[in-house]
């Protein structure tokens, strides 16, 4: 038998050697080797240049248990074996390329996506079999359509099918986009034009419809019962329960409430929990299943993100966490010491630490001593942990810890990256400040290095400001442009208003159906703090932030005169030129809604813009769309404001590559000194 113990992997020219490392001694024994990873890639016909690439990309994902891992060469899929000893091909198809690929639970079996329709592979005899059919411009099988990807299932996700535990049969989605409108991005940075047309409900739009299937291994599709005929609905997780039932969570168009279904062999469902709330109900993981058939549930339904326990009826039992503050991730649950090992704010609001509590509430631990942001990674049996954390006065560092948070070993404490060793840093340091009403807003200053409190300094505010999204955070920060700001003698200034500050739901909620709105008053408090300081030039400050954080510099540039400069980044400017998913769980429907739009819009209220703006967009963001920035412009023009503009050629949201971003931060360091 194996020992367990921290696994160490190193790779050099091709080859992948494993170590277990003892806790307690740190006393090192190799592992059997599992071969010449390049030799075996080269002996089956990959060019060894290629075979270097793809072990470099392979030997992080190694691990003693798992012999079986898949790469993809020239367009067609491939498989590791290393318990073989060989590299073998799988499919033969190199003029279709397969995607989302991932092996069968019990690694006989490889399901991925050719187009919109879902395969898979026989792993012993390379033999492939199509599952779905139908699968079309506007019918996605097993693949997610873009508003599905990027506001539920998560950016740059595409995969919407699930094996089951058994590896016998596959839960998908299936999206029938022939009613969402098409949006064109015309491509004008090459020649002949690269035109790019996504399906994109904007708020308000034809949703995708969306059905929840089960297919067998002979293709034969199985349709679960809609539980909710007649309504619009997303279906927002999808999963299996360790018995092999399909589970999957449902909500309303504009995300109020949502529905945890368990589904039995005839395909209809039982309800397991309902949420709702005053305003809207996130996207929740899937329950954790214990021994007893019972299961643990995250929820915000008090305004912070809990942990409860369910019994085998469905039955609330507990509240296992509670109090004025939040889970961040549950790691795990051990049930051979009734824990549970997660992360939470509690003791810091902008950090986070390790903690284990146990399932009946009792006995909450926090596992780290240093105040900052921790991540931890445990080992299966939940003896150990590697925690990698940093803070705003602490470089990044990791150690191993034990069950109760004793340190085993400091693995890495490198100090301050080389790179800001010998720069003169700017002096970082954080606040709190009260808005008018009380709430607690966390505040960030970098301070020129020669900074003197009797003197003026302008202000180059950086922001989000979007729903649940904290700029203001207790870990290391290399922000070198920040710093090169304050060496040239600007203060840096980030502000969470409380929407933003990730202080539980609760804390988001009162922006609902009212974006701008109350983030503006927030912001407004916190300058107000700044000018009781003395040192701020209240005349000379500028505001920056992109996407959502563009948004809202181009709100508060149109609905007040408090900032001199704005730099605006890929801006939505009216919540109805944005994506349906995200904008109406926020503000509604528009029909429903229409003051709230109206009230939120940059576009009505070009004609109050008050100060300078630089406009900054992708030519191809097909996320927040230029469109955006064409209408602002249209109606700034025909206001008689000036404006600003730079453009990036064939940018999706937000610039890559050295050039780019050099063009961009030199354009806004220009404006800056030019404008403030």
């Amino acid at each position: 038998m194996r020992k367990t113990g921290l696994i160490q992997t190193e790779s050099k020219d091709g080859v992948v050697a494993q170590f277990v490392i003892n806790p307690a001694t740190w006393e090192k024994q190799s592992l059997p080797a599992d071969g010449n990873i390049l030799a075996l890639m080269t002996a089956a016909g990959i060019d060894e240049k290629e075979a270097k690439a793809q072990v470099e990309k392979l030997a992080p994902q190694i691990k003693p248990e798992l012999k079986s891992y898949l790469f993809t060469y020239k367009n067609d899929l491939w498989l590791l074996d290393l318990q073989q000893g060989k590299v073998k091909e799988l499919t033969h198809t190199p003029d279709q390329a397969e995607d989302e690929a991932i092996l069968s639970p019990d690694l006989q079996s490889v399901a991925y996506l050719k187009g919109n329709d879902i395969y898979v592979t026989d792993v012993a005899t390379a033999t492939e079999k199509r599952l779905t059919t139908g699968g079309n411009e506007t019918t996605f099988n097993g693949r997610l359509d873009w508003v599905y990807m990027e506001e539920i299932y998560g950016r740059g996700r595409l995969r919407a099918f699930w094996w089951a535990p058994d590896s016998k049969k596959i839960a998908y989605l299936s999206f029938d986009e022939s009613k969402v409108p098409v949006y064109t991005l015309s491509g004008d940075h090459v020649q002949p034009i690269r035109t790019e047309q996504t399906r994109y409900p904007k708020a308000g739009d034809a949703n995708p419809e969306v059905r929840l299937g089960i297919v067998d291994m002979n293709g034969t599709t199985g349709w679960t019962q809609n539980p909710y005929p007649g309504k619009e609905t997303l279906i927002v997780q999808v999963g299996w329960a360790p018995d092999g039932k399909l589970l999957a969570s449902w909500q309303d168009r504009v995300q109020t409430w949502l529905d945890l279904r368990l589904y039995d062999a005839q395909a209809s469902s039982k309800l397991m929990v309902h949420e709702s709330s005053p305003a809207w109900v996130d996207r929740l993981p899937l329950p954790v299943f214990l021994k007893d058939g019972g299961f643990a549930w995250e929820s915000d339904r008090t305004g912070h993100r809990h942990l409860y326990r369910y019994d085998a009826k469905y039955q609330l039992q507990a509240a296992i966490t509670k109090g004025e503050w939040d889970i961040r991730t549950v790691y795990g649950i051990d049930e051979d010491k009734g824990r549970v090992l997660f992360a939470s704010n509690q003791r810091n609001p902008i950090g986070n630490d390790v903690y284990a509590v146990n399932l009946d509430g009792s006995n909450l631990q926090r596992l780290t001593a240093e105040s900052g942001t921790h991540t931890a990674r445990w080992n299966k049996a939940y003896s150990h942990f590697i925690d990698s954390w940093s803070s705003l006065k602490q470089a990044p560092k990791q150690a191993l810890f034990n069950a109760n948070g004793e340190q085993i070993k400091l693995v890495d404490d490198s100090g301050i990256p080389e790179k800001m060793r010998d720069l003169k840093l700017a002096t970082v340091t954080q606040q709190q400040i009260k808005s008018r009403d009380g709430f607690v807003m966390e505040s960030l200053l970098f301070l020129p290095p020669d900074f003197d409190p009797r003197k003026k300094y302008p202000v180059y505010q950086h922001l989000y400001a979007g729903p649940m999204a904290p700029q203001v955070t207790d870990r290391w920060n290399s922000n070198l442009w920040h710093h090169f700001l304050a060496q040239q003698g600007y203060v840096v200034w980030i502000l969470d208003n409380r929407s933003s500050s990730n202080k539980g739901a609760v804390s988001a909620w009162p922006i609902h159906k009212k974006l701008g709105q109350l983030e503006l008053q927030d912001q407004l408090d916190g300058l107000e703090w700044l000018r009781k300081q003395g040192w701020a030039d209240m005349d000379r400050i500028a505001l920056n932030g992109w996407s959502y954080g563009g948004y809202f510099t181009s709100y508060a540039m149109t609905h007040s005169k408090a900032w001199k400069l704005g730099f605006v980044g890929a801006p939505v400017t009216d919540y109805r030129l944005y994506d349906s998913v995200y904008t109406e769980r926020y503000m509604g429907l528009p029909k429903d809604n229409a003051e709230g739009y109206d009230k939120a819009s940059v576009l009505k209220a070009a004609k109050d813009l008050s100060g300078k703006i630089l406009i900054m967009h992708g030519t191809m963001d097909d996320n927040v769309h230029p469109q955006n920035s064409v209408m602002l412009i249209d109606e700034l023009i025909n206001s008689g404001k000036d404006y600003s503009l730079q453009l990036y050629p064939g940018a999706g949201h937000g610039p890559r590559g050295d050039w780019p971003i050099w063009s961009l931060q030199k354009a806004k360091w220009e404006f800056l000194k030019n404008n403030l």
